[in-house]
């Protein structure tokens, strides 16, 4: 049997400290940076002036990306426009209040297009853009998803993030994708993608049926601006909730409409130690790595939900990131990371059907469950 040796520090050599770039980087910027994995609501999210991009923001770097990617708020001033940038890293942006325009170059060509509420958008790597408040009035409030944690610690350079020269050419969007048109395709494991570079308006956008996820839930997924980063919106139906599943990092979950609560827990964790967190629109909820997490729709009104995240169609494996999304779909008795109904917790059903009574909603979920088979995945009491 092997022992660990105890490190005994030499008092004559200099320490090498570590550095950690992404980190680094934000806590120069001289704005807030909230943690943990759950944000009640964007929209009254405290922000602070923001020299570098122009407005004003907050980063919003919460446990479950893993540091893999991250997310801040930015407000654009009413009548005001940020600070022309282009970085190395991908964006992909919603819109939570007010209305403005982007003005966007790729190579020759320059476009520029208007968005408002519930607007998603990509910003193709390294395309020089201007975020522009359209209002006099109002003020802006947009959330961006990005990949500059990992592209900052990759290359530890400033530098070579916001001042790089190179056009990506390869990766240039359609005219028209920028203005909401698109494709729609099917991916391999049977969801709707529909492929763009601009969706006007997610909170009403077409979804399609998906029954393997549970309880009558519907879905659509995006493919925008040929990214590793890409998106989904899924809605289910009052009184219902979704079955159980884990993931890779990274999953920010932007709750559009609905009121109702997530459970978390790690794989190995005890009943009594899962995670609510209660939401409503403006809500943010990113399940860290391998944590089964479920959401559930204890309102008066159908829930939807957008999900910025890894796990595009075209390119599914991301420098070593696995974001584990096709198991998501597929049962844990058949080697997937999603629980059926049948075998999960007793306790889980019980428990909603007290909350939808609390808050006058009809419970609608003993029509999904077909006779149960062994709790396989109780959880310890």
């Amino acid at each position: 049997m092997t022992t660990k040796e105890s490190f005994t520090p030499d008092k004559d050599l200099p320490v090498l400290e570590k550095v950690e770039a992404y980190q680094s980087f934000i806590e120069s910027e001289g704005i807030p940076i909230v943690t943990g994995f759950f944000v009640e609501d964007l929209n009254t999210l405290e922000l602070a002036p923001w020299a570098r991009v122009g407005g004003n923001g907050a980063y919003v770097n919460l446990d479950g990306n893993g540091g893999t990617n991250d997310a801040y708020v930015c407000e654009i001033p009413p009548g005001k426009s940020l600070n022309p940038e282009r970085h190395m890293f991908e964006k992909l942006i919603y819109v939570l209040s007010g209305r403005g325009a982007t003005a966007l170059t790729q190579g020759k060509r320059e476009q520029t297009f208007e968005w408002g509420p519930g607007s998603l958008f990509s910003i193709p790597v390294n395309a020089p853009h201007q975020h522009h408040n359209g209002s006099g009035a109002e003020p802006v409030r947009f959330v961006a998803v990005t990949s500059a944690p990992m592209v900052m610690s990759i290359f530890n350079s400033t530098r070579f993030v916001f001042e790089n020269p190179f056009d990506f050419e390869e990766r240039y969007t359609p005219e028209k994708h920028n203005t909401g048109d698109g494709s729609l395709w099917q991916s391999t494991t049977g969801r709707h993608v529909w492929e763009t570079n601009f969706v006007p308006d997610v909170v009403s956008f077409k979804l399609f049926d998906l029954p393997r996820r549970g309880a009558g839930g519907s879905n659509v997924t995006f493919e925008l601006g040929y990214n590793s980063l890409a998106a989904h919106i899924s809605q289910f139906p009052v009184g219902t909730y979704k079955k159980a599943h884990w993931h890779g990092p990274g999953a920010h979950v932007f709750v559009l409409s609905g009121q109702g609560y997530s459970l978390l827990w790690p794989k190995d964790a005890k009943r009594t130690e899962r995670t609510r967190v209660d939401w409503k629109p403006g809500s943010l909820v990113v399940p860290p790595k391998e944590w089964f997490h479920q959401h559930f729709n204890g309102g008066s009104s159908p829930a939807r939900y957008l999900a910025l995240r890894w796990g595009s169609h075209r390119f599914s494996s991301i420098a070593g990131i696995t974001p584990d999304t096709e198991g998501a779909d597929k049962s844990i008795e058949e080697g997937g990371s999603q629980i059926e109904y049948e075998i999960e917790d007793p306790a889980v059903l019980d428990e909603f059907e007290d909350e939808c009574l609390k808050n006058n909603a009809t419970p609608q979920m003993r029509s999904f469950f077909p006779a149960r088979k062994s709790f396989t995945v109780k959880l310890p009491a």
